[in-house]
C-alpha cells in the first residue's frame, strides 16, 4: 500500500505511477467468490485499497488538470499524497471490515462480529510491511476500537456505511481548503458511487 520515505524522486515517481495505475489493472481482474474468512480479508483490503487510491488520485487529477503530472517531480507533494493514502486508506479497511461483518450477522445471520476486528488488525498488521507510518498505525487502531464499541450490527451495512471514509477523502486530500469547500459534495459522492459498485460485488461474490 505505501512507499518509504527514504526513496530517491525518481524512485518516488516510479512507485506513484505504478501505485496510480495497480489498482485499475487489479479491478478489471476476474472475480472470484468470497468462501470464507481468509477471502473475504482479501477482498475488503483490495478494495479498500482500489477504492482509496482511485479517489484519492481521481480527485487530483480533476483538480490540478494538466499540472497534474507536474505533482510526480515535488518530492513533498508526494509525501503528503503518500500520508493522505494512508489515512483515507485505513478508515476505508474500517468502513468495509464494518460492512461487510454487518452484512454477514443481518443477512446471513452469521454472528461473530468479532471476525471485524481479527481481519482489520492482521490486515494493518501486514501493512507494516509496507511501512505505514506509525502515528497513522496507532491513531487507526485505536479509531477502530472507539468504532466498534458503537457499531449497531444490524443496522449498520443499510446506513450509510461508508461516510466515513468519503469524509477522510476530503479532509485529507492535499487540497487547498478554499477549493476543497467548493468540491465537497463532488467528492463524497465520488467515494460513495465507487462504494456502491463494491457493495454490488460484495452482494454477488459472498458464498457463506
Amino acid at each position: 500500500m505505501g512507499i518509504k520515505y527514504k526513496l530517491k524522486l525518481k524512485d518516488l515517481k516510479l512507485k506513484y505511477l505504478l501505485e496510480y495505475f495497480s489498482p485499475i489493472l487489479k479491478y478489471l481482474k476476474p472475480k472470484r467468490k468470497i468462501n470464507n474468512y481468509q477471502d473475504l480479508e482479501e477482498f475488503i483490503q483490495k478494495k479498500s485499497a482500489w477504492v482509496s487510491q482511485v479517489t484519492l488520485y481521481g480527485y487530483l487529477k480533476t483538480r490540478m488538470g494538466a499540472k497534474y503530472v507536474l505533482m510526480f517531480e515535488d518530492e513533498i507533494f508526494l509525501e503528503s499524497i503518500n500520508k493522505a493514502k494512508w489515512n483515507i486508506y485505513v478508515v476505508a479497511l474500517q468502513d468495509l471490515s464494518f460492512y461487510t461483518i454487518s452484512y454477514l450477522k443481518d443477512i446471513k445471520n452469521l454472528h461473530d462480529t468479532d471476525k471485524s476486528k481479527e481481519i482489520f488488525f492482521k490486515i494493518l498488521d501486514k501493512e507494516k510491511q509496507n511501512e505505514i507510518p506509525n502515528d497513522i498505525f496507532e491513531k487507526a487502531k485505536k479509531k477502530f476500537e472507539e468504532r466498534y464499541k458503537e457499531i449497531d450490527w444490524i443496522k449498520y451495512h443499510d446506513s450509510l456505511p461508508f461516510n466515513t471514509s468519503a469524509l477522510a477523502l476530503y479532509e485529507w486530500s492535499p487540497i487547498a481548503e478554499e477549493l476543497k469547500t467548493l468540491d465537497k459534495k463532488i467528492v463524497l459522492n465520488s467515494m460513495i458511487l465507487k462504494w456502491d459498485n463494491i457493495k454490488t460485488e460484495f452482494n454477488e461474490l459472498i458464498n457463506f
